[in-house]
């Protein structure tokens, strides 16, 4: 398992590498101090990084970090955005063809969804779900090209940050419908 400083976990094919961090939740792992987690997966977007953040909290309140410019995985600032969704709420499918996204979630919780439409990428047409919020804070970094979307989860409204690498320019981003037949994703909650 990755330790509490150690930098983004690279989440690719090649070996199905997970990232699968220490929770009180799982018997026979250690908590971290800082009660992040990130869920398991059978196949993760080529490219795709998902980063555990600090949140320290004392009888005060809390701080919780996102990214800054000495981070390894920091590329350039372009600018900083809030996306406000509420519950069951979907804003999907959009894709960058020039700005890497760097997702957090500092309020609520999501299920963000990736679509690699990238014809020569080793996971073309693979789909990646990442659950992520309060309840496991992290900071997904998506390159250009991937499709996502993301949806609310739980009964209240959540605030994704985005520090992407260049500021907003509506001629590299394309919308997609969030039923976009050639996606195929399913919205809905799976239950069983």
């Amino acid at each position: 398992c990755p330790s509490r400083d150690s930098g983004p976990v690279s989440l690719h094919k090649e070996g199905r590498e997970r990232a699968w961090l220490e929770t009180p939740t799982f018997p026979g792992r250690r908590a971290p101090a800082d009660n992040r987690m990130v869920q398991k997966g059978d196949l993760m977007i080529d490219g795709v990084q998902i980063i555990p953040l600090r949140t320290i909290l004392d009888e005060r309140g809390l701080v919780r970090h996102m990214m800054r410019s000495t981070d390894p995985h920091f590329a350039q600032f372009g600018e900083i955005y809030f996306s406000q969704i509420f519950p069951g709420a979907i804003k999907a499918w959009h894709v960058h063809r020039k700005m890497e996204l760097n997702y957090a979630v500092i309020s609520g919780n999501i299920k963000l969804v990736l679509y690699d439409d990238r014809p020569a990428s080793p996971t073309h047409k693979e789909l990646q779900e990442i659950f992520m919020g309060v309840d496991n804070y992290v900071l997904v970094k998506v390159p250009p090209h991937v499709i996502n979307g993301f949806k609310a989860i739980g009964n209240e409204k959540a605030i994704v940050a985005n520090c992407a690498t260049i500021p907003h320019d509506p001629s590299e981003i394309e919308r997609l419908d969030p039923f976009d037949k050639r996606i195929g994703y399913k919205w809905d909650i799976r239950n069983g």
